[in-house]
């Protein structure tokens, strides 16, 4: 199925700081394309791929699973390495679980993370239900823009199959066990009106990591999907002090200027 307009993935090479930004379940790389174009402005090189299954068809997530999904983070973070030495992770919602992977299973190769009303837990007692229900019912409604902007629309299927959910709460549950391993600077920026993930995600993530070096920033006029909502400037701000911070502390700056090679819908 050819990727929807918008949905497409997005590259810019630039500086030696580099950033990987991992978009949400059920949604695409139009939710983070705002950031990725900012960091991008500010010299750095960034990498926000699209993730199996997504941007086409929610047919198409329903034969994917969470070891597609994070196999090919994985593969642009091994990528990003070998150009760069800065590397730092970034996503939104269950983009920030495969951030906080990305950093436990990499260690020193990850230098910071960033994350935007990260998920760690799929709620509700049809979560229980979801080993057995996958297999009766296709799809449940979707989950796609939770943004309180008025004109705010997120590019994401208006269903969930629920063969993907069901791998979703694997893919929870796994890396909550992995969250110790986190030991990277964190800024953790979450919305106290998320009607998506509830607030109990972050403290339990906040509280799980190994972390010493952690921001927590409220986005008081967000909504889940934020990095399209009206604290985006805020989360832009915050993002480049953080990684300009770690970077200058490394010997490094963030960025070499605004050229490089942008390739991307």
């Amino acid at each position: 199925m050819p990727v929807l307009a918008g949905a497409e993935p997005f590259h810019h090479e630039g500086g030696e700081v580099a950033v990987l930004l991992c978009h949400g379940f059920t949604g695409s790389p139009q939710s983070l394309r705002p950031w990725a174009e900012h960091l991008a402005e500010h010299g750095m090189t960034v990498s926000l791929p699209l993730l199996p299954g997504h941007g086409t068809r929610w047919e198409d997530l329903r034969i994917t699973g969470w070891q597609d999904w994070y196999a090919e983070v994985d593969r642009e973070l091994r990528l990003l390495c070998e150009r760069r030495g800065t590397v730092f992770v970034a996503g939104l919602s269950m983009g920030g679980a495969l951030a906080l992977r990305l950093a436990a299973k990499h260690g020193d190769a990850v230098r910071g993370v960033m994350v935007v009303n990260p998920a760690n837990k799929v709620h509700g007692l049809a979560a229980h239900a979801l080993p057995v229900v996958r297999h009766l019912v296709p799809a449940t409604k979707g989950i796609a823009s939770d943004i309180a902007k008025p004109d705010g629309r997120e590019l994401g299927y208006d269903r969930v199959p629920l063969h993907a959910a069901h791998s979703l709460r694997q893919f929870f549950q796994a890396t909550d066990r992995e969250l110790p391993q986190v030991t990277q600077p964190v800024l953790l920026m979450r919305s106290p009106q998320d009607h998506v993930v509830p607030p109990v995600d972050s403290a339990r993530i906040l509280s799980r990591i190994s972390s010493t070096d952690v921001k927590e920033v409220i986005l008081e006029q967000s909504y889940h999907v934020a990095t399209l909502d009206h604290d985006a400037d805020r989360i832009h701000e915050e993002s480049l002090a953080f990684i300009g911070r770690i970077a200058s502390g490394l010997g490094k700056e963030p960025g070499l200027g605004k050229e490089g090679t942008t390739a991307g819908g």
